[in-house]
């Protein structure tokens, strides 16, 4: 534990300005303060210790697993207030006064299987823990939906959350408007806007997630059961107002869409599809969410895993019935021919910045203007860990031009090839 206790300290004096100020102008006190705190830490540690320089850390910084440095010391005042600096880039999303890791945690695919839009079976012991260790690795929200695992999805969240102290939790982002029939589980659920299923939905939502407040509160996609973008959009507004969500926005709405909600209030957030194959939305959603101070969080920034590095025509073939990439041109045919030409034409990239093909695919989505995170998926620690470096990986001009240069190539997906 002693060397782990030493790791958690180094880690906060490279991560926190303040906590290092405070340790070069008096190392000691601030040691037995960490003490007081819970730091365990040996005499010739301490003596160890007080000899640093914090000049000299930058040396031992590779050697700091990055889950270490994010310390539970925000709570605790010291001679003033300790900032908790993250260990990833944080960005404001929109006016909605939230800031947010570059990425964040995707429950899509651990709401499980029996569904039309599942991924196949999880463990749900494995979607606990890749929730919890995106957290300790510094994520700080996660994106759920009601209909993923017909509600499935939204339990786990609240299991993967229970007992994290309040200030260590992330903020928990849901959205409504796809109901399913309890009765058919297998129908593809139905895209409703109606008021009253709306105010169902977000009870039911707060009941599952264990929460008081949802954090943002997402239209999923454009009613088809024939109520109005003013009528659904209102109802959310007014769950705002009545303070059940703090922020609001629309998922899978274009342009006019967006014009048509924001004359009757402000669209918080929008959350399109956007990656290196599906790269529609920016022709135009971007632009206007930039112009607007509309917070973006994309979905699907790996193309559902094609994008990873790891994904070949091979696995593809090997995709279950219940699962529905098997069913998406996509993963099939010619379409994935392309897609998986341009992943390989992503690792060189990778290896330049010693980074994975997933950080990259991610990390160029984060490039556009107007993109404030990307919501990445995992159903385990592993896959956690091979794209949270793409929070804090910035793709040069020349990255951008090759990859602008593989999509013309390869011929993959459509819409603009570059920022």
């Amino acid at each position: 534990m002693t060397q782990q206790s030493v790791e958690i300290l180094i880690g906060k004096l490279l991560t926190d300005e303040e906590l290092r100020e405070a340790f070069e102008q008096n190392p000691h006190g601030v040691l037995v303060w960490l003490l007081r705190q819970g730091l365990q830490l040996s005499r010739l540690e301490m003596e160890a210790l007080t000899s640093i320089r914090t000049s000299d850390l930058s040396g031992v910084a590779d050697l700091i697993d990055g889950r270490l440095q994010k310390a539970s010391l925000r709570r605790v005042p010291m001679a003033h207030t300790i900032h908790d600096t993250d260990t990833l880039p944080t960005a404001p999303l929109g006016t909605t006064g939230m800031r947010i890791t570059r990425v964040g945690f995707g429950a899509w695919a651990i709401g499980g299987g029996g569904w039309t839009f599942a991924w196949g079976n999880q463990d749900d012991a494995d979607s606990i823990a890749a929730i919890r260790h995106a957290v300790e690795r510094g994520i700080n929200w996660i994106d759920t939906a009601a209909v993923y695992g017909l509600g499935h999805s939204e339990e786990i969240v609240a299991r993967a959350l229970r007992d994290m102290p309040a200030d260590d939790r992330p903020y928990v982002f849901t959205k409504a408007g796809l109901v399913w029939d309890e009765r058919d589980r297998s129908a593809s659920p139905r895209r409703i806007g109606d008021p009253l299923s709306l105010r169902r939905e977000v009870e039911a939502s707060l009941r599952r997630l264990d929460l008081e407040r949802i954090d943002l509160y997402q239209m999923h996609w454009p009613a088809e059961d024939g109520t109005s973008l003013e009528d659904y959009w209102g109802t959310l507004l007014q769950l705002k107002e009545e303070g059940k969500v703090r922020a609001v926005g629309l998922s899978n709405h274009d342009v006019a869409q967006l014009e048509a909600a924001e004359r009757f209030g402000h669209v918080d957030t929008l959350q399109p599809p956007f990656s290196a194959i599906h790269r529609e939305v920016a022709a135009g959603e971007l632009a206007w969410c930039d112009a607007h101070r509309t917070g973006v969080i994309v979905y699907s920034p790996m193309q559902s895993g094609l994008l990873t590095g790891a994904f070949g025509i091979a696995r593809a073939a090997q995709l279950g019935a219940d699962d529905w990439r098997s069913r998406s041109p996509d993963f099939t045919g010619p379409g994935l021919r392309r897609n998986v030409a341009l992943a390989d034409a992503l690792r060189p990239i990778a290896e330049r910045h010693h980074a994975t093909v997933a950080a990259v695919a991610v990390a160029w989505t984060l490039a556009w203007p107007g993109v404030t995170g990307a919501i990445v998926g995992a159903r385990s620690p592993a896959q956690v860990d091979g794209w949270i470096g793409a929070g804090s990986l910035e793709l040069t001009g020349t990255d951008l031009d090759e990859v602008s240069l593989a999509i013309r190539r390869t011929g993959a997906g459509t819409g603009p090839v570059r920022p």
